[in-house]
């Protein structure tokens, strides 16, 4: 993958927590990229919709459907995204499914920084045919 910058990336040396915040862009992007195609809407209300599908419990429903898809690598990297001694819960979630959130954004950052876009993209089809 083309980068803009020259350093090097090496994300399976990364800490799960740095993936899933690399993993958590990509999957609001992903959301807003699918919401935007597919309505023609006010941007608050699009920005409502996002919110429902980028929030704790959903990703934590789409982490459990899509768990036995993944590979062997991918279900490492959930397990250590799962795993992360994090010291924030938002409100309104509870500890399993923030853990569940935060480990598939570990696995979406993962695959981000290995430029496997066409992978994403077949995890995220998955979760929008689930819905």
């Amino acid at each position: 993958m083309d980068r803009f910058y020259d350093t090097p990336c090496e994300p399976k040396r990364m800490n799960a927590l740095n993936l899933a915040f690399v993993g958590d862009c990509v999957f609001d992007l992903f959301v807003r990229e699918r919401l935007t195609c597919m309505l023609d809407a006010p941007v608050n209300t699009l920005h409502r919709r996002a919110v429902e599908q980028v929030c704790c419990g959903s990703q934590a429903k789409a982490a459990q459907r899509l768990l036995p898809n993944f590979t062997e690598e991918e279900k490492a990297i959930y397990l250590r995204g799962r795993n992360a001694h994090t010291a924030h819960l938002p409100k309104n979630s509870t500890p399993a499914d923030y853990h569940a959130a935060t480990a598939l954004e570990a696995v979406f950052g993962y695959l981000y920084l290995q430029g496997n876009l066409s992978r994403l993209r077949e995890l995220f089809s998955m979760i929008c045919e689930m819905e």
